[in-house]
């Protein structure tokens, strides 16, 4: 599709899939939404099997995670694990926390936290800085030198940029970027935990539901204890006050990088004061086109006048 193979093509949510009525052994039409991301376009009902059935999206999740209990809010188009315990939470928060987006913790990939979740070695995210080699070493996963790398891996991280540990607490609507905003505004986690939406709403990019959600993580009893065991086993975010370069410029990326991945040249933008962008915008500065440009991010930025720059030039940008 458009000079590149398809294995998977988005459906989105339980909605698409029952506007679309897509059942088990469809054939079905997909296209590129936007140039780049594969999504199913129609069903070719005429080649139907005979005996497929609409997918009960309340009961797949109940035969794929029966150990979990789902909601659905009001107004929403996901379906939300009810509580954020349980094992598979956990993994997928830990996974996150240490992720390369947040606190980068080398070897702590998605094997080893579901090696150290099942063990039970860890219960929460503060308890992955209480394990010990030995701990490690009871595990098939791990012999002396792999058990003392990640020892030595999350010990490194016990003073993480303020921007990296918000990010990997994963609340709710707050990513990268605003992580970064927040820690510019507040300069300390406390500061943060004690704003009200009001004071959160100065911060650009932060609205009313993001800092909704901000207030009620911080209100939230088990978080509030979280945060006070990372401070009791010496985790303490560090605010450092980052150039301002590029403050007040925004970009977007659009194609192959060949200098770097896009997520560690959106690093560097915003390490210089810059805004990393997914989607071109009427604030837009530049439009980075790599090698395999989008044709709908080329044509919003001609139509909002967003300047087209090359690789070489955002590297003489960012240098």
């Amino acid at each position: 599709v458009a000079g590149t193979t398809v294995q998977h093509a988005s459906l989105h949510n339980a909605d698409e899939i029952a506007r679309l009525d897509v059942r088990r052994g469809d054939t079905v039409v997909i296209f590129k939404a936007g140039d780049i991301i594969p999504q199913v376009q129609t069903v070719l009902k005429e080649l139907r099997p005979a005996d497929a059935k609409p997918i009960d999206y309340s009961a797949e999740l109940a035969r794929q995670y029966p150990e979990l209990e789902f909601v659905r809010p009001a107004g929403e188009a996901v379906y939300r694990v009810k509580g954020l315990s349980g094992p598979l939470i956990l993994k997928r928060s830990l996974a996150h926390f240490a992720s390369k987006g947040a606190l980068d913790i080398d070897t702590l990939g998605e094997k080893n936290v579901e090696a150290l979740v099942e063990a039970k070695l860890v219960n929460d995210l503060a308890d992955i800085y209480r394990l010990t080699k030995g701990d490690l070493l009871k595990l098939e996963r791990f012999a002396e030198i792999s058990a003392q790398k990640l020892i030595d891996a999350i010990a490194d991280k016990k003073q993480p940029a303020l921007e990296r540990f918000l990010f990997g607490l994963g609340i709710r609507h707050v990513g990268a970027q605003t992580s970064i905003d927040l820690a510019n505004h507040f300069e300390s986690l406390e500061a943060m935990s004690r704003a009200t939406i009001d004071k959160l709403r100065e911060v650009d990019g932060v609205g009313e539901i993001v800092a909704e959600s901000i207030v009620a993580w911080f209100a939230d009893e088990d978080n509030v204890a979280l945060l006070e065991k990372f401070a009791d086993l010496g985790v303490i975010p560090q605010f450092s006050q980052k150039s301002d370069r590029l403050a007040g410029q925004s970009f977007v990326i659009t194609g192959t990088l060949q200098s770097m991945g896009r997520d560690a040249a959106a690093e560097k933008i915003r390490n210089l004061g810059g805004t990393f962008q997914t989607a071109v915008a009427k604030d837009t500065t530049y439009l980075v086109a790599g090698g395999k440009v989008g044709a709908s991010k080329l044509k919003k930025a001609e139509q909002y006048g967003t300047k087209i720059i090359d690789e070489q030039t955002l590297l003489e940008l960012i240098q």
